[in-house]
């Protein structure tokens, strides 16, 4: 490969490198084919290093590249589709659900999940586990938190934890009628236990997708399902309704 320096230009070096960067995967590098390493990256372009990690991340969040553990860099695949909401409500575990049951255990919610859920920050709830595959890859691992308002007959259930136990709880939580369910989606980047099972490196980029599920007039259960972002492309109900929450002190500055 020959050198390319990069010329003087009015935006910055990392984003003109990242327009260089993408003309190079669609015309020398083929899906799943793993890049040269920073520094030859690096000479070839005439950059920092800095500039082209730059480059590299922003390349990765918009889901040109993934970074693999053990791999490296790679050329990523178009991204999946993955259905998030419908019009219809459902409670998890439904009989369309394409979400798979892994673990289920009783202890207590993070601060901020406990105070969605208005319960004490001591008490436990059920922390449900589950992980949704598409294409025969990972795409999506969720954490439900389930009070033990939501679920009070379990007594008959001998399992303690596993994926029984979580297939229990979610045929009890079927029990309230569901009334309504409001989802959020945010950026975020993966913590250490996400991107292990979603098999990527900690802090690659992710969509968290948070949803209430309300019943008897309560927030029955929270989801926190966290999306590949590098991989994933999030596709809604039939409505389209997308919410706006601006911060009225931001706005005004």
């Amino acid at each position: 490969m020959g050198t390319t320096q990069l010329e003087s230009v009015p935006e910055p070096k990392y984003w003109h490198l990242r327009t260089v960067l993408s003309e190079a995967l669609d015309s020398e590098f083929s899906v799943g084919e793993i890049l040269p390493n920073e520094r030859d990256l690096a000479a070839r372009f005439g950059v920092a290093r800095a500039t082209l990690r730059q480059a590299l991340e922003q390349l990765e969040l918009e889901g040109r590249l993934q970074r693999r553990r053990g791999v490296g860099t790679t050329v990523a695949p178009p991204r999946v589709g993955v259905a998030v909401g419908t019009e219809q409500h459902a409670w998890p575990g439904a009989a369309d659900d394409v979400w798979q049951a892994a673990d289920c255990t009783l202890a207590a919610a993070p601060a901020s999940v406990a105070d969605i859920l208005e319960r004490d920050r001591d008490e436990a709830v059920h922390i449900v586990r589950r992980s949704r595959v598409t294409h025969g890859q990972p795409v999506a691992a969720e954490l439900l938190y389930i009070p033990q308002l939501s679920v009070p007959d379990l007594s008959g259930i001998d399992a303690p934890s596993g994926p029984a136990r979580a297939r229990a709880v979610l045929r009890e939580l079927h029990r309230l009628g569901l009334e309504g369910q409001e989802s959020a989606v945010e950026l975020g980047s993966a913590r250490a236990d996400d991107a292990k099972e979603l098999d990527r490196l900690p802090g690659a980029p992710v969509l968290v997708v948070t949803t209430r599920y309300l019943a008897e007039g309560r927030i029955a259960a929270l989801s926190v399902a966290t999306y590949r972002a590098d991989t994933c492309r999030l596709t809604f109900g039939d409505s389209g309704r997308v919410e706006i929450h601006e911060d009225p002190e931001r706005r005004a500055s």
